[in-house]
């Protein structure tokens, strides 16, 4: 249920136009200061993963592995996509809330 709250919020977000998704735009979202949260599927390469970690650490940005590479591409209405950030503070927010909660269950990992 909480798994299709955080989709469901990138979602919005999307549809917003407040989303940006693939390695690359979400990179250089974070560099530009604009991301407000970013999601990294669980199935991706210890390379990307690592590349985020360090990314997010450095400019402050909650990163959180979530999801599959499917559900995060059919989130933001696009073909598999490895990462995604959500631009607005909002709906970033609400996504982080859901997050906090469902780590305690055995979701997405959150990374300071």
């Amino acid at each position: 249920m909480q798994r299709n709250k955080v989709l469901s919020y990138l979602g919005l977000a999307t549809r917003a136009g407040r989303v940006v998704s693939g390695e690359f735009c979400v990179e250089k979202s974070v560099r530009q200061r604009r991301a407000r949260l970013v999601l990294v599927s669980e199935d991706a390469s210890e390379n990307s993963r690592k590349n985020f970690r360090n990314l997010c650490t450095y400019y402050k940005v909650p990163l959180y592995f979530f999801g599959s590479r499917e559900e995060l591409g059919a989130a933001c209405g696009k073909e598999a996509r490895v990462s995604a950030a959500i631009e607005d503070e909002g709906l970033a927010m609400a996504a982080v809330r859901e997050l906090k909660q469902r780590s305690g269950i055995g979701g997405g990992k959150y990374v300071e």
